[in-house]
């Protein structure tokens, strides 16, 4: 069972991933049907950086995620010498 502390960090994540969605998806689906005069643009990035950081984001992750694959391998292959 998930003690309080879980619940609370876990609907903190939820809570702020629906931000982002909710917010990338203004940005990139209903901000270019708005007149770009208009009042609200000024709270939205430029849309060049659309697609750039969700690139530097994946970018990150796929880093991460090898390092991750390396690190376990290395440790794979030195117990696998120690034991012989």
């Amino acid at each position: 069972m998930a003690t309080g502390t879980d619940q609370v960090v876990g609907f903190g994540l939820v809570a702020v991933s629906l931000i982002i969605f909710t917010y990338y998806t203004a940005w990139v689906i209903l901000l270019p049907f708005i007149d770009s005069q208009h009042v609200i643009h000024k709270y939205f990035l430029p849309r060049a950086y659309a697609v750039a950081i969700p690139l530097v984001a994946g970018l990150l992750l796929l880093l991460c995620v090898g390092l991750f694959i390396s690190y376990v391998m290395l440790k794979s292959q030195q117990g696998t010498k120690k034991t012989q």
